[in-house]
């Protein structure tokens, strides 16, 4: 057992060995996670570390302050592959500096402060694949510098301060980022890369695209032309048919046409920012099939019906929208400003309709149309028969209320606006069809316009429908032609911690049907609507304050009565016959009145005594005293138009015309203030 663990030792420490060998050669302040690959992170050194292994493959040297390359740093790196020399402080490439690495396949030298690039810098590198040279401050590079650099797939340019660029000759690139650069225009002789799949061309100034340019890049997946002077779609683009990521951002091209990008059929990724687009044709639906990614920010969006479908469509296809947080409203006020994808369809403000058949509902999206008339047609189901009844349980119940029979993909955010709740009672399904005429489907049991009927045919052998009552949580009262009470004592219980109650209203019977909408604090369990039209249908929903209108809301309706002459008003035979003794005792006092009056003056012309008895004081104290605008509120015309004020003379309460001794009446009622 002995000389077996002795074994083992020998041979842990024979391949431990070799590891602690290469951790020994790591050069000073660098990190050697295996035999191949050197990180020298923030070593905060100006030159390549010494003594890196003849093995090395990998060798990360960036942010160590490294201001000049020499061609001994490298003596001895035939096996490199890869060398990241970013975020150092490198201003220039002196020739023939990388030939000793013949191996290299990656150079990075981007973030660093290179201004030029010559004709050597490169000069050895046959296989390299991958150069970085974006963001340095590189304003010219030679004509020859990128020659012998076949086998290279990948060029990044940007970010620096380039006017023009040699004619590249690389069979075999397949990405070439030149954004924003200072290039004002790129003709077919600058690119000789037949196989690119990529260009990246954002931010260059370009106001044209040469059309020729275009044609010889017959290989183009991926097209960035974003943040240009384009002032139209370029043409030869109609048929780049291969395209899977297109950006045409920020250009001034105006609002897009659509039939320009139509041919792009393959398209995956599109950005159509701040493009002064203010809606999206619902054809997007059909045309890019295998989008993927839609990006619409900064566009002054109208959303309005036109563009409920948007939302909707990107949930369903399953589309990320970028830049989310700065695709949002410009229009209408309402939804200026909210965040486009986040808008329900109701938010849209669109008019809905719902048509009905016996087995299908189907939903349509009408442009606003005017419903002049609402007919009801009321459809009874049967009760069930006890042959019927699936049920062998002991207890027996009311069967629920069974609607008609919506298809599965009707959407319950299209339900007509008209379909108050008190259109159809005791659960009563509403709903409008396109000629406008509401339906009720009552549940079983019930009968009537509104299913307010409860039949008395029995559900079961032994057991009669149950009375069912339902408390509205809203009434209305018609107070005058053009005011309506509305009783909220009820909404307000079920809800105690609302802050206020949002008042939604419109006229059903008129040509403008645009609801109009007020808010009233919570302690408010009565409110008068005024301003409305005689002979009209108004629909009154309430909402909690904050809350959009389509939540917990309950509604009613009312008919205000045609307006009427004052002499129409007394038609009641019984506010008649109070009428009569009433005005026979009005007569009478002022008989007496004129009498007294009479008899004062014969008074103080005999006697010479001067009583407080002026005429004008008299007058005070009877039907003008309840004018005096120093006793009324300021809400004097509301007052005077309530139905009281009519019955008594425009007075709500009684001031005797006469006081005993001709004294004046000074205790003169003042009215409270009406808030509703």
């Amino acid at each position: 057992m002995k000389p077996f663990l002795v074994l083992l030792q020998l041979l842990l420490l024979f391949l431990l060995l070799p590891l602690y060998a290469w951790a020994s050669n790591c050069p000073k302040d660098c990190t050697c996670s295996n035999q191949d690959t050197i990180l020298c992170f923030q070593r905060r050194g100006i030159t390549i570390p010494s003594e890196v292994p003849m093995s090395t493959k990998n060798l990360y040297v960036f942010q160590n302050g490294i201001e000049a390359l020499y061609q001994e740093d490298f003596i001895g790196l035939e096996n490199l592959e890869m060398l990241d020399l970013s975020q150092n402080k490198l201003t220039k490439l002196l020739g023939d500096v990388f030939k000793p690495l013949s191996s290299l396949r990656n150079l990075d030298l981007s973030s660093n402060q290179i201004i030029h690039i010559s004709e050597d810098s490169f000069a050895g590198l046959e296989l390299l694949e991958r150069l970085y040279l974006y963001n340095n401050a590189i304003k010219s590079i030679h004509s020859a510098a990128f020659d012998g650099l076949e086998q290279l797939l990948e060029l990044k340019l940007q970010g620096n301060q380039l006017t023009t660029i040699p004619a590249l000759k690389m069979p075999h690139l397949l990405l070439l980022d030149l954004r924003f650069n200072r290039i004002p225009s790129l003709g077919p002789s600058d690119l000789q890369t037949p196989k690119l799949e990529s260009l990246k061309l954002a931010g260059l100034g370009l106001s044209t695209l040469n059309e020729e340019f275009l044609s010889i890049l017959k290989n183009i997946h991926e097209l960035d032309i974003s943040n240009n002077q384009l002032s139209a779609f370029p043409p030869a683009l109609r048929e780049a048919r291969e395209l899977v990521i297109l950006s045409l951002a920020g250009n001034p091209m105006g609002p897009l046409k659509w039939e320009d990008i139509e041919n792009l059929t393959e398209l995956q990724e599109l950005d159509i920012s701040n493009l002064s687009l203010q809606t999206l044709p619902e054809s997007m639906t059909q045309l890019f099939p295998h989008l993927k990614r839609l990006t619409v920010a900064e566009n002054p969006f109208n959303c309005l019906c036109t563009l409920a479908w948007f939302p909707r469509w990107l949930h369903n296809q399953e589309i990320v929208l970028g830049r989310t947080e700065e695709t949002r409203c410009h229009f209408p006020p309402r939804n200026a400003g909210k965040v486009l994808q986040r808008l329900g369809h109701h938010d849209f403000g669109c008019p809905t309709t719902t048509t009905i058949t016996t087995s299908t509902v189907k939903t349509t999206t009408l442009a606003p149309s005017l419903i002049t008339s609402l007919q009801i047609t009321t459809h009874v189901i049967p009760p069930l028969k006890p042959s019927d009844d699936p049920s062998t349980e002991t207890d027996i119940n009311l069967p629920p209320p069974v609607p008609a029979s919506p298809s599965s993909s009707t959407d319950p955010d299209l339900r007509m606006s008209f379909c108050t709740s008190n259109i159809c009672l005791n659960g009563g399904t509403c709903w409008l069809d396109n000629q406008g005429h509401v339906e009720c489907t009552c549940p079983r049991g019930l009968s009537g316009r509104n299913c307010e009927n409860t039949e008395n045919t029995p559900l079961f052998e032994d057991f009669a429908t149950a009375t069912v009552t339902v408390v509205p949580e809203i009434t209305a009262q018609i107070v005058t032609s053009s005011s309506i009470l509305l009783d909220l004592h009820r909404y307000i219980e079920v809800r105690p911690f609302i802050r206020g109650v949002k008042l939604t209203y419109r006229n059903l019977s008129g040509l403008d049907k645009r609801p109009k909408q007020l808010n009233i604090p919570a302690s408010y369990p009565e409110y008068t609507l005024r301003g409305l039209h005689p002979n009209s249908t108004y629909s009154v929903c309430a909402s909690p304050l904050g809350e959009p209108s389509d939540i917990d809301s309950v509604c009613t309706e009312a008919q205000t009565p045609s307006h009427q002459p004052p002499s129409a008003q007394v038609e009641d035979p019984k506010l008649t016959t109070m009428l009569v003794p009433a005005m026979a005792i009005l007569l009478l006092l002022v008989l007496v009145a004129v009498a007294v009056g009479v008899a004062c003056y014969m008074h103080r012309k005999k006697a010479h005594l001067h009583l407080d008895c002026n005429p004008s004081q008299l007058e005070l104290e009877g039907v003008k005293a309840g004018l005096d605008t120093g006793a009324l509120p300021q809400k004097q015309q509301e007052i005077m138009s309530s139905p009281s004020a009519v019955q008594n003379g425009g007075l709500d309460y009684d001031v005797p015309l006469m006081q005993d001794y001709c004294t004046a009446n000074n205790n003169i009622n003042t009215l409270k203030p009406s808030y509703f």
